[in-house]
This record gives structure tokens, sequence and C-alpha cells, in this order.
């Protein structure tokens, strides 16, 4: 993205980095580093004009943690994910609650996008839908 507006959104971006919320935080501490699966992500990371929380972009996945601010953002958050999808990227998204409150299911779910395996994973936190 080119011109003012790509200026504006990679500020923007860089703002969101400077001040992450809370679960942010803790997943940014899970993450990087390539901590997980030994994978390199990114945070507030901007792909064809959108800012997405976390992106791996060797497995071109992009992880959504979904705080009250998504509340009233559904129907842009929807059309948002299908353009991505559209171009190759694969979605995750987990409420605040997980993260907080189950971050090694969270992890676990991310570790089987990046890694699929032929056997089911066990009953836990799903991303949502």
């Amino acid at each position: 993205m080119k011109g003012k507006k790509g200026r504006i959104k990679t500020q923007q971006a860089r703002k969101f980095r400077k001040n992450p919320t809370e679960t942010e935080k803790i997943m940014w501490d899970l993450l990087r580093d390539r901590q997980l699966a030994n994978k390199k992500f990114r945070r507030q990371h901007l792909v064809s004009g959108f800012i997405i929380d976390f992106y791996c972009p060797e497995n071109k996945l992009a992880i959504e943690i979904d705080g009250s601010v998504h509340l009233n953002k559904k129907e842009y958050d929807q059309e948002r994910e299908k353009i991505l999808k559209n171009i190759g990227i694969n979605f995750l998204r987990f409420s605040n609650q997980d993260v907080l409150k189950e971050p090694k299911k969270v992890l676990l779910r991310i570790k089987e996008q990046l890694n699929p395996s032929p056997f089911p994973m066990e009953k836990g936190v799903k991303e949502k839908q």
C-alpha cells in the first residue's frame, strides 16, 4: 500500500505495537523470538492495508485476539478476513479470555495450524468462528 493512506496505516500499526493491550503483551511474550515451532511472528503487521494482531509470514497465518473493541466491528472483521483469505492468508481467532485463562491451549491450537498433524487435536480451545 502506497501513498498517504499507506503511511497512516503504518503509523497506526506502529502506535498499536507501542501500546499493546494486556492480552497482546501476553501473546507476544509467548510468540516472540521463534519460541513456538521455531516460527517468526510479527505483531500489528500490515498486510494489504489491514493490520493483523500477529502474523507468521512463512505460514501465511494471521492470529487475531478479540477483545471488547471487536464487539462493534464484527462485519468489518468478517469482510477483512474474507479479503485476506482470498490472498491465501489463514486465520485463527481467540478471545481475550482464551489467552488469559488457557494460554497453553491457545498455543497448542496455533502450533497445530503451523505444523498440521495427521492426528486430530485434543479437545480444548478452538478458534472463534
